[in-house]
């Protein structure tokens, strides 16, 4: 949610009013959710995955690169604001797993109560780190693709955003049957996890810290 929102903002600030007018810039979920990216890939993914995976996603907010003030600049901004978005939010959920364990020194008789909600934290951590290394894989129509477009020769570009007609299907298999392609595009998403964990473990209340098993 909080992503699709990042994107509504950037791209009204960046002059397209696409998603203001249909009622995208609101951290309300109801207008975020999507048939498909929120209901139907996660069932696939689960079913294909065995269990074992579930993923989806809001409802993208539909933009106009064509009222951006700068194109480029506008396709860019708008593109990386959802990233963007994660990246810091990861870090907020982290100091506020700090906060949670700095308040049960001082009421030690709440400690179920405390390890829960730093648990809650770790997942806000783990998510948002997900979500924004997942959204940054160059395949279209994830940010990550508005981005690397840019770096690619004209030509190059122009057949790269023919791949937008099948990105749905190119995301699915990605996650369905490429396993370890999508765990490497995800490693900077486990080495940050692990980076953040060393640095806020004084501050666990219990089992805090621990989010998978």
């Amino acid at each position: 949610m909080a992503h699709e929102y990042a994107h509504a903002v950037a791209a009204y600030r960046q002059g397209d009013d696409t998603a203001y007018m249909l009622g995208r810039i609101t951290l309300n979920p109801l207008p975020h959710i999507d048939p498909i990216m929120s209901i139907a890939f996660p069932a696939i993914t689960f079913l294909l995955s065995g269990g074992q995976f579930v993923f989806g996603g809001a409802k993208p907010v539909p933009v106009n690169p064509r009222k951006y003030r700068n194109y480029k600049r506008g396709d860019i901004i708008v593109s990386a604001a959802g990233v963007s978005t994660n990246f810091v939010l990861c870090f907020v959920f982290a100091l506020l797993f700090v906060l949670i364990g700095l308040v049960a020194r001082a009421v030690p008789d709440m400690v179920t109560v405390f390890d829960a909600a730093q648990r809650m934290m770790m997942w806000g951590v783990w998510l948002n780190l997900l979500l924004c290394f997942f959204n940054l894989i160059p395949i279209p129509p994830l940010d990550g693709s508005h981005i690397f477009y840019y770096l690619l020769p004209p030509a190059w570009g122009a057949r790269y955003k023919e791949l937008h007609r099948f990105g749905f299907i190119l995301v699915l298999v990605l996650v369905s049957f490429m396993r370890p392609v999508l765990a490497w595009f995800l490693t900077p998403a486990f080495l940050l996890l692990n980076g953040i964990m060393h640095a806020i473990a004084p501050f666990a209340v219990g089992d805090g810290l621990r989010i998978f098993g």
